[in-house]
């Protein structure tokens, strides 16, 4: 193994290490009692740290990890909730995350992720948008965000609008969890391995600094786990013109067939307002760069922070675990079209990428 020099000097403190490996910046995200949860310490530190080594010729690539159970399960939601009083305290928070996803997206070196387990809505902004994303069998993917009154953000409009057969619009809207296998054949992962596989991977990765080369020897191919039939359907129903006559679809079907019933279940869970802005914002996403994605979803964020359903989502799910979120409005039927154009009405003060 290279020689190792622990890099001290981005802030990170206990909660993010950066490390200097051969030719490898290797980022950890150290907070596995939280799943990796995202403060806006860890996001400064590792912006600081992608900016320094983007200029770094010593540093030909970089790997990040997570401790744990979880590569991330998002950003830290009870720090939002906490801030409810004072809504305009949680959007640097935003600004600094959605900056640094875009960072990620235009770094010009390799930036490899090492998914080895969960993997949900901040955690997809720190993984998904770099050059290399390296999942194994422990890993499960999903970005959930509709379930908690909030919508798929961290670049998820510049993600999911990409995969195939209408698969991002159904993960978007019904945060349902996905494997490794699913996540490589739709085009989520760039490559899998095998668990067992990450230290040697690790070792010969920051040794060359040349992600291709490694993986040929690394890799390990995966099944989709979502058969034919499934995907088929998938693309039939979330494939419609409007959220409506998504539901309408699959209600049609929803007696002859369990996928159907099933699913219909689950959006009819979901926030109303939230299934309505993922929705727009999915489909608008098609056609936008990744910087006027971001500038999408920062608009869309700073209404979500003065309204009701992402608090109550948080509560339903974090504070009193378990109860039922009280969403307004509570039907589909019942969202008015001119409160969702809203939350994509410029701001007075754009996000500056």
């Amino acid at each position: 193994m290279s020689e190792k020099d622990l890099c001290v000097d981005f802030d990170g403190g206990d909660e993010i290490r950066f490390e200097r490996i051969g030719v490898a910046g290797v980022v950890t995200l150290t907070r596995p009692q939280a799943l990796n949860a995202l403060t806006h310490r860890m996001i400064k530190a590792l912006s600081r740290a992608l900016t320094a080594w983007e200029h770094d010729a010593s540093v030909a690539v970089v790997l990040i990890k997570g401790e744990g159970r979880a590569f991330s399960a998002g950003g830290d939601i009870q720090a939002v909730y906490a801030g409810r009083a004072n809504s305009g305290s949680m959007v640097g928070f935003f600004a600094d995350e959605y900056r640094l996803n875009a960072q990620i997206a235009r770094f010009r070196k390799p930036y490899v992720a090492l998914i080895d387990g969960i993997v949900m809505g901040g955690g997809v902004g720190l993984s998904f948008h770099g050059s290399h994303r390296v999942l194994t069998e422990n890993a499960q993917f999903a970005m959930p965000e509709v379930g908690i009154g909030f919508f798929p953000d961290v670049g998820g409009s510049h993600l999911l609008p990409d995969l195939g057969g209408s698969f991002g619009m159904y993960l978007a809207l019904t945060g349902n969890r996905i494997g490794y296998g699913d996540a490589l054949w739709s085009g989520l992962a760039t490559h899998t391995i095998k668990a067992e596989g990450q230290p040697g991977f690790i070792q010969r990765l920051t040794e060359t600094g040349e992600p291709e080369a490694v993986l040929r020897s690394y890799f390990s191919a995966a099944r989709r786990e979502t058969d034919r039939p499934t995907l088929e359907a998938i693309a039939k129903h979330f494939s419609q013109a409007s959220l409506y006559d998504v539901v309408e679809s699959l209600r049609r079907s929803a007696d002859s067939d369990e996928f159907a019933a099933k699913t219909l279940a689950t959006i009819r869970l979901k926030s109303p307002t939230s299934l309505n802005v993922a929705f727009r914002q999915i489909s608008a996403g098609l056609t936008l760069s990744m910087d006027d994605c971001m500038r999408m979803e920062f608009r869309i964020l700073n209404r979500m922070l003065t309204g009701d359903d992402f608090y109550e989502g948080i509560r339903a799910a974090i504070i009193e675990k378990g109860s039922k979120p009280q969403w307004r409005p509570a039907a589909l039927s019942d969202v008015d079209p001119a409160a969702i154009d809203a939350y994509f009405a410029p701001l007075e003060k754009e996000l500056a990428l």
